[in-house]
Parts: structure tokens; C-alpha cells; sequence
């Protein structure tokens, strides 16, 4: 059966990354989270002490850097891994998020990380979300998908995340947080966040998850050529 390459895109506290998932998992696929790998990046760039505008630390610390995923065998999760340090929790924190787009938009970080992205994906049947995943990483994705919603909506989603955790935020901080990166991402130079020409819209303001993972698969099918009854039989 043909695999395709699923890139999906949109901004922050759309669900792309719990839709992606999802998605991969329907269709027995290998999920990439490329917004982990950027926020790792941030947390190894905290860890070493960094200064941004410093470009030979950069290079430095980027030499050192390894992200890998592995699946936790107690809850089946994709975990990702810092040098060989698990940090999901870590990375989905208040503090990663105010400083991941300010890394995400340095030219080399985006090189080595887009590099990386390519070489996971090169076999196909994957799925990946992020920012550029369409226009960038992998603008020959048979199928690509732009992600949005509401800003106040997507906060509130973003809080409910963040409180299933234990980190009690305000709302009116999260949708300054949000904001701020959509301004970021959008106009950044290298890699803006925009929606490529062929990619499909999907707004999520009051689509349920299943809802919005059923459209997904449901384009994925008819990307790669098969009827709900020949995939289930092959499943």
C-alpha cells in the first residue's frame, strides 16, 4: 500500500499535536512531533546558559545537541529526549514556551533541526506538525494541512493542558503568550508561518477532536488511493 507524508501546520494551541497523533496512530503511521524538537532545543540552549545573540555558542551547543522519541512501554505516550534525558514534561512548560519562538527563528537552529525532520520522514508514512512543515521540511507532502482557531479558544485549551499538569496560569497570560508567537512565527525571516497554496484549511474553534482527526484521515484516504472498506480490511 502507498505511504504518503502528512504535514500539518497552524498555530499554537490549534491541537496539531494531539490531532497528529491520533491521525498516526488511525493510520499506523510514525508520528513527528517537530514542535518538541524546537522545544528541547530551547531547553538545552536554557540549560548551557546560551546567549542567543552570541552566533559561536549557538554553533556550539547545536554540535551537542540530540533529539530522539521513544514510546513508554507503561502508557504507550511518545516521550522525547534530551541527550538522552526524557523532558517531556519539562519542555511543555510556561518557561520553554515564552523563549521557543525567539530559538525557533535562528537560521542555524532551524537548519540543523529541518535536517533532522527530512531524515526521519525520508522513508514516508509519517506524520509531522509544526510551523513549516508544508513550506520547508517537506513541501512535496502529498497531503498538507493549515490549522486554526480562535486565539481565546485555543488559550483556554492551552490552560486546560497546563492545569492537567499541575502549572496553574492565567488565561489572560496564555493569550498574551499566544499572541505574542503567532507574531513571532508569522513574521520571523526564516520559515514564517504561512499556509502553503495547496494545503487544506481546517479550523478547529468548534470542531471536536474526533471530528477534526476524522477529516484528516478521511483526506488521507483519498490521498493515498483507498475506500474506508479496503483500509479496514488491511488493518
Amino acid at each position: 500500500m502507498q505511504r504518503i507524508v502528512i504535514a500539518i501546520d497552524g498555530y499554537s494551541g490549534c491541537g496539531k499535536s494531539s490531532t497528529a497523533k491520533a491521525v498516526a496512530k488511525m493510520l499506523d503511521y510514525t508520528y513527528i512531533d517537530s514542535g518538541a524538537m524546537y522545544r528541547a532545543a530551547t531547553l538545552h540552549f536554557q540549560n548551557n546558559h546560551v546567549m542567543l545573540s552570541n552566533q559561536k555558542e549557538v554553533d556550539k551547543n547545536l554540535e551537542n545537541l540530540q533529539i530522539t522519541f521513544h514510546v513508554n512501554p507503561d502508557n504507550g505516550n511518545q516521550e522525547t529526549f534530551l541527550n538522552g534525558i526524557n523532558v517531556e514534561d519539562e519542555i511543555r512548560s510556561m518557561k520553554i514556551s515564552q523563549y521557543v519562538s525567539e530559538v525557533s527563528k535562528i537560521k542555524e537552529v532551524r537548519a540543523a533541526l529541518v535536517a533532522q525532520q527530512q531524515h526521519l520522514g525520508r522513508k514516508k508514512g509519517v506524520v509531522m506538525d509544526g510551523r513549516d512543515i508544508s513550506t520547508v521540511v517537506f513541501p512535496e507532502a502529498e497531503l498538507k494541512i493549515f490549522m486554526s482557531a480562535d486565539l481565546k479558544i485555543r488559550a483556554e485549551r492551552r490552560q486546560k493542558e497546563l492545569l492537567e499538569k499541575g502549572d496553574v496560569v492565567a488565561l489572560d497570560k496564555i493569550v498574551e503568550n499566544l499572541a505574542e508567537r503567532d507574531e513571532t512565527d508569522s513574521t520571523r525571516k526564516e520559515s514564517p508561518l504561512i499556509k502553503a497554496e495547496d494545503a487544506v484549511e481546517l479550523n478547529t474553534s468548534y470542531l471536536g477532536f474526533e471530528e477534526q482527526v476524522n477529516q484528516i484521515v478521511e483526506l488521507a484516504k483519498k490521498r493515498i488511493g483507498i475506500d474506508d472498506n479496503e483500509y479496514g480490511s488491511n488493518h
